[in-house]
């Protein structure tokens, strides 16, 4: 018979769950304006920019964290002001998980977002603004509805990106009970720790029903919007 779910289990997932959801939230505007920029755009440095936003995907995770704890520490430029003037403190915190969870999503919340995007018939579009409509009246009534499929597709690998990041997440915010030990974390924790076969076996299966929960979800809402191009199954 199964064991039900200790607290201990319960808080892990609790707090995977909430550094994914706000990470997911906080990335989803800024990664659907970078997939409209990239998509709709021509302007010098957009391969450059397309570039920087597709690293975290090339360079190891480490790096990432890393350059977060540089830049986002306590001593480095932005979180020290961060710290200073709101008091808000990443480093060491779940917070810092969800922005390195956030990082690491990005790139394929955009990737997704864009070829949805590009599957927008800019001629629509066009015949709109001949007929009256202003720039921002055709976006929110053709480019953003027909894109939506894009943007579920995205929001949700975003998700399943941000329940499975470690390497970022233990660099910038180390692994701290309660805290910061989301469940890759706490996979890695229990597995060096001689005997824990089994709690190691059950992280892992919930890691993988809450990754396949998130796909399958994603499938079905695109399918339910009448999606093409942006399937992820």
């Amino acid at each position: 018979m199964i064991a039900p779910l200790s607290a201990e289990e319960l808080g892990i997932i609790g707090l995977s769950l909430k550094v994914s959801l706000v990470a997911v939230a906080a990335t989803l505007p800024v990664a659907y304006a970078l997939a409209w920029l990239l998509a709709r755009k021509r302007f010098p440095g957009r391969v450059l920019l397309d570039a920087f936003v597709h690293l975290p995907l090339v360079v190891p995770p480490v790096v990432t964290g890393y350059i977060l704890l540089i830049l986002f520490g306590r001593t480095g430029p932005i979180g020290s002001w961060l710290e200073a003037q709101f008091g808000l403190s990443l480093a060491f915190r779940w917070t810092g998980a969800a922005l390195a969870a956030a990082v690491m999503a990005l790139p394929l919340m955009v990737r997704a977002m864009r070829l949805s995007i590009e599957m927008v018939d800019q001629h629509l579009i066009d015949a709109a603004r001949t007929l009256g409509a202003t720039r921002w009246h055709a976006f929110r009534t053709i480019t953003l509805p027909l894109s939506l499929p894009g943007i579920l597709a995205g929001t949700v690998l975003g998700f399943a990106r941000s329940i499975g990041e470690f390497g970022a997440t233990i660099t910038f915010v180390s692994s701290i009970p309660g805290e910061t030990r989301t469940l890759p974390l706490a996979i890695y924790s229990a597995l060096q720790i001689p005997g824990t076969d089994v709690v190691v076996a059950r992280l892992v299966v919930l890691s993988i029903i809450l990754s396949l929960f998130a796909l399958l979800v994603s499938e079905w809402l695109i399918r339910r919007s009448g999606g093409k191009g942006a399937h992820v199954l």
